[in-house]
This record gives structure tokens, C-alpha cells and sequence, in this order.
């Protein structure tokens, strides 16, 4: 199924060769994937590629293009100006706070491996410059990586062997800031924002997608799993220190590194208490599953402030084919819901989006039932990070996955019902609870901030 583009301008659509020299294709648009559909990229639906993103050749696969002379989608396996040349699909990865409206359009060849644990954005060429079907759904510069010079990162990491030498959660961040490039831990040590607290070794869930643990032969986990459980002096040691250095900061129980904190509780409950009986006013977050309602109430009762439950999708069968809970159910992440609001917690989604999956017509009723039902307060808009047709594929036969209602208007839908909703990408401090700007605010403005960053670029 192809949506019609009218007369919008076209963007160009981007390939590469063998060598992973990417070029554009005179005579031929660039084409997104939302489910079955397949759309040409127009410029008013994309922006120019935000800083600190990337460009991704995609092995194993035809690319889909717009063939503008015939009006159809064509599959190309070879340049059509030099019809020796093998060439393959570009995929965008885009930078934290951006939203994915569309996957790069590719075809598998036979035999073709899953890609690895990304997100891939549909990407084309006009006016000099690349541009990305997304928008940008937090204006805040949280993760930019121009504002995190390694040079700073290297002095803050040495400044903590000096104060604290034993301590190794310290030392298992400088890993995740120095090798990883993991940006929460990089603003650790340059003291700014949100700082990570990585402690479960363990996970109640086998997502599809895990990041950090993978027992599939066909894919590789990006980064190690944090392989100690620290003290709560070690892990207060650390939240202290960062809200010594950030006085409105926030700190954050549930990493990519690590398995679920609701099972390290016996450790998190001490930790938090080490943290209040010394500051009360720095925020204290916890990234979940929310599968153990029960454990949430105590650490809420110790002064934990707002959850992030991380959902694929609001919808039983859909959630549980991605994250194949073990041990709990889909209820029980509803209750934590009902945990949070009974402590008057902050509470939001991590909403990990793809798509034609999460824009499908159910998905949008179930969410805006979902939302009223358990007074959410900010839905995270998370680019979820996995080979997209194959998700499609595995949520289709878990359940119903309709035509796409398209991102940017789903989230316009949830604005005009939920005008107090919060539509973002990070977590808030207690400050930022009731401040931080709706969605409609988010989308419009940094939009026209970022085309005017690249015109500047450009220039």
C-alpha cells in the first residue's frame, strides 16, 4: 500500500555501496514504512537530520524507492547509473528527543540476518542536507553530545577516583561514560541533569529488544550488564555527590545497563533512605517494568518521587509478545500505576514507538483509555530499538495492528483529550512536574529551532 505525497516537494532518496559511501538518487524519492504502508518522503514531513545523529547502511537488503518519472515504488538492488554497483538501503538514527514518523523502507534477501538493536528512521537528501521523517517531542538538550566534550567527562571521572576510590558503581559508570558513550553517565561526571543508578543484575523480562542481555545467537547486546549489586552506600555515595553538584538534578534507578530494580529492592529501599536522611529535595526516579506492585509501595513509602514504566504498547497481547514477562503479568503493571497515584507520584510511560504499530488505530483507543484510566502524567516517546519489519510481523500475529493514524497526529488526538498531559522524552524533576510545557508546545517550536540550527549550519 502506498499513501499518496499530492504535490509536496519531494526529499531524494540516500543508498549506499559496498564500500559504506552513501550518496543520493537523482530521479528517485526516498520512501518510510509505517506497517504495510509505504510513503514518499516529502518535505514537510521531515526535518534536516538533528545534530549527533547517524547514518546506518542497512546489509541484506533492497531498497525501496520512489521511482518519480513512473509514480511507483521500485525495489533496487543495484545503482541504475552504474548497474555493476551493489547498492543497499540508509537508515537515520536520530538523536535523543527526536520521534521516528516513519522506517527506513528496505526489503530483506533471502536468508537476511535481524539488524542490530537500533532504530531506523527513514532518511532522504534535500537542499544540501539530510533529512529525517521525525520531530523533536523535547525541546530539552539533556543528551546533546556537544555538550558533553570527553575532556570534561575524563576530568570529572578523575575527580571521583580521587574522592571516592572504593566505590564501585563509580567505577562501573566510567565504563558506561568512557566506552559505551552512555550520555546519563557522561552528565554524571561533568555534573549536570539526570545521573544514572545502575544496581539489578537481574530481570523479570525477556524483551525482544534488551539492550543489555541477549541469549539469541541472532543478535548482540549492545552493552555489558552491570555484573555486582552495589552497597546503598555506594549507590547513595553516588546520588549525593550528583546532588551536591545539581541541586534541582535528578537521579535514576533503571538503566540500559542493568536488569529491573525491583529486584534489587532490599538494597534500593536502604539506598534511598541514606539519600532523604541527607537531601530531601533533589528528585529520585526509578525506570521500571512495574511488575512488582507491592515492592514499589515500600520504596515509594521511602521516598522514591516518580516511576517511568517502560510499555511497547498498553494492550495485554501486544505488551507481552515484546516483553515476554516472567513471572508477572500485564495487571500487575497496571497496578503499579494504581500504587503511584495512592503515594501522589509522578508517573509516566516510557512509550517505546514504532511506527505502524503504535500509531494503529487500536493502540490509539487503547492508549487514550489507558491515559484516563490511570491518570498518567507524561508519556515518554521512546524510538523503539529493533528491526522494524520483523516487529511488525511478530505484533501482527500477537494481535490487532490496524492501518496507522501517523505519530505526529496521535499525539495532536491525546493533547485535545489530556490537555494536562506532558509529551517528552526524559525525566522531569520535581520542578519541571508541573512547568514543563504540553506537548503541542514541544512539537511546534523546537521544529522551527532546528531548521533554523541547520540553515545556520548550513551556512
Amino acid at each position: 500500500m502506498v499513501r499518496a505525497h499530492g504535490k509536496e516537494r519531494l526529499v531524494t532518496a540516500l543508498v549506499a555501496n559496498e564500500k559504506g559511501e552513501i550518496f543520493d538518487l537523482e530521479g528517485y524519492g526516498a520512501v518510510g514504512r509505517c506497517g504495510e504502508m509505504l510513503i514518499p518522503l516529502t518535505v514537510g514531513e521531515t526535518l534536516f537530520m538533528p545534530d549527533g545523529g547517524e547514518l546506518m547502511r542497512l546489509p541484506d537488503r533492497y531498497a525501496l524507492v520512489w521511482n518519480m518519472e513512473e509514480g511507483v515504488v521500485e525495489s533496487l538492488s543495484h545503482n541504475p547509473y552504474n548497474p555493476e554497483e551493489r547498492i543497499f538501503p540508509v537508515a537515520a538514527f536520530n538523536s535523543p528527543g527526536y520521534v521516528n514518523t516513519a522506517q527506513a523502507a528496505a526489503e530483506e534477501v533471502e536468508g537476511a540476518e535481524p539488524l542490530p538493536l537500533f532504530s531506523y528512521c527513514a532518511v532522504g537528501w534535500y537542499d544540501e542536507g539530510f533529512r529525517t521523517a521525525s520531530f523533536r517531542v523535547d525541546a530539552e538538550e539533556r543528551q546533546e553530545l556537544r555538550l558533553m566534550p570527553i575532556p570534561k567527562v575524563k576530568e570529572g571521572v578523575e575527580d571521583m577516583r580521587d574522592r571516592f576510590p572504593d566505590n564501585r558503581l563509580f567505577r562501573h559508570l566510567e565504563r558506561c561514560a568512557l566506552t559505551y558513550g552512555c550520555p546519563a553517565a557522561k552528565n554524571l561526571y561533568i555534573g549536570r541533569c539526570e545521573a544514572p543508578l545502575p544496581t539489578s543484575r537481574q530481570c523479570n523480562a525477556r524483551c525482544l529488544g534488551c539492550i543489555s542481555f541477549q541469549s539469541s545467537a541472532s543478535l548482540s547486546s549492545c552493552q555489558d550488564r552491570i555484573d555486582f549489586t552495589p552497597t546503598p552506600e555506594e549507590i547513595s555515595e553516588v546520588a549525593l555527590t550528583h546532588f551536591e553538584r545539581v541541586p534541582n538534578g535528578v537521579v535514576s534507578f533503571g538503566q540500559g545497563c542493568e536488569g529491573d530494580p525491583l529486584l534489587a529492592a532490599d538494597v534500593i529501599e536502604p539506598a534511598i533512605a541514606l539519600i532523604r536522611a541527607k537531601n530531601s529535595s533533589g528528585t529520585i526516579n526509578m525506570n521500571t517494568n512495574g511488575s512488582l506492585p507491592k515492592v514499589l509501595d515500600r520504596l515509594f513509602a521511602a521516598g522514591l518521587d516518580s516511576i517511568r514504566v517502560s510499555m511497547n504498547s498498553v494492550r495485554k497481547e501486544i505488551y507481552s509478545a515484546y516483553f515476554r514477562p516472567n513471572g508477572y503479568c500485564f495487571e500487575d503493571v497496571v497496578e503499579s500505576f494504581s500504587v503511584a497515584n495512592k503515594h501522589g507520584a509522578y508517573k509516566a510511560i516510557n512509550y517505546l514507538n514504532l511506527p505502524g504499530v503504535t500509531d494503529c488505530i487500536e493502540e490509539v483507543e487503547a492508549l487514550n483509555e489507558f491515559v484516563e484510566a490511570n491518570a498518567v502524567d507524561l508519556i515518554q516517546w521512546r524510538n523503539l530499538n529493533f528491526d522494524p519489519l520483523r516487529y511488525y510481523n511478530l505484533m501482527q500475529e500477537a494481535g490487532p495492528v490496524g492501518l496507522p493514524v501517523g505519530i505526529r497526529r496521535m499525539i495532536m488526538k491525546l493533547e485535545k483529550r489530556f490537555p494536562k498531559l506532558k509529551h517528552g522524552y526524559f525525566n522531569p524533576s520535581r520542578e519541571m512536574y508541573e512547568t514543563r510545557p504540553g506537548g503541542r508546545n514541544i512539537l511546534k517550536q523546537p521544529v522551527k529551532q532546528a531548521k533554523q540550527r541547520a540553515k545556520k549550519k548550513r551556512g
